[in-house]
């Protein structure tokens, strides 16, 4: 009897997973739509389009949750050590590359592009540094303590605003690629959208993990991505403004992606010894990037 209950269980969630990803599909369609419909310039709407496919890969990521509580921390970490790679390649050739190119394009000798990137660079790391040392320190526990219902701890809520602050660098290098008029923008879109996939998927089974239900863990993870098509219109408007902003915006995120990689991604996929895998994810990663930034610009 309880097998047949816990079968009809399974069945319901699988329904309610299925239900929910052909929920997001229709959604991601209506808006492909109702972006054409918007009188926006064609670099903008390029931005917002990336950055929609990246808040898209993070709901889908988040779907499993529906059906599943866990997943092998072995295959855990070698996704995130895959993000990693994804990362480090669009860093280097979505980012840093094409902005050396823009510094010399409005006037910049390669002694003076290199500093130019480099201050963008370290600029966007040490903002971000900033960021995470805020993100750390930040005392969650109010939000958390309602009585009758888990308590989830407040090392969770940290780890989940520290990714959702960490989207923010991925949704300003498609806006500074798209508003820039970058030949590699989608390419650029598509590859942090590949990488938010397990991200979103992380978020959604660490709250259910922690206790919280697994339609709020959904709607959580879902939602870490939305911070990417705002910070992607945005930083096209205001590449769009000023000529020397483009090198400047591309060599920001790059900082800015630089540090999330290594500062907390990376030490995360190889905290529970799998570092291998870690590892051999990363390498993965990094190379399908890299073709898919050759291949597609």
């Amino acid at each position: 009897m309880r097998s047949e209950v816990m079968a009809i269980g399974g069945v319901r969630l699988f329904r309610l997973a299925l239900g929910t990803l052909l929920l997001l599909v229709g959604t991601a369609l209506l808006l492909v739509q109702g972006f054409a419909w918007l009188d926006l310039e064609p670099r903008m709407l390029r931005a917002l389009e990336g950055g929609a496919m990246c808040a898209l890969g993070t709901a889908l990521g988040a779907v499993p949750v529906l059906v599943i509580r866990s997943m092998p921390v072995a295959v855990a970490d070698t996704l995130m050590g895959f993000g990693a790679g994804v990362m480090l390649a669009a860093t280097a050739f979505s980012l840093i590359i094409p902005g050396l190119d823009a510094a010399q394009a409005v006037g910049f000798g390669k002694w003076g592009a290199g500093g130019l990137i480099s201050f963008g660079l370290l600029f966007g790391a040490f903002c971000i540094y900033l960021v995470d040392r805020r993100v750390s320190g930040a005392t969650p526990d109010d939000l958390v303590a309602v009585p009758g219902r888990p308590v989830i701890p407040a090392r969770i809520w940290v780890f989940v605003i520290a990714i959702i602050a960490h989207n923010i660098p991925e949704g300003m290098a498609i806006g500074v690629s798209a508003g820039g008029g970058m030949p590699d923008a989608d390419s650029l879109a598509m590859g942090i959208a590949l990488q938010d996939v397990p991200e979103g998927l992380v978020i959604a089974l660490v709250l259910a993990g922690a206790g919280m239900g697994r339609f709020k863990a959904f709607l959580i993870g879902a939602a870490s991505g939305l911070v990417e098509p705002l910070a992607a219109v945005l930083c096209a408007w205001v590449v769009s403004v000023a000529e020397l902003m483009l090198p400047l915006g591309l060599a920001f995120a790059a900082g800015a992606m630089l540090l999330v990689v290594t500062q907390e991604i990376i030490p995360e996929s190889r905290s529970n010894g799998n570092h291998r895998l870690a590892s051999l994810g990363l390498c993965i990663g990094f190379c399908l990037m890299m073709v898919m930034d050759t291949a597609l610009s």
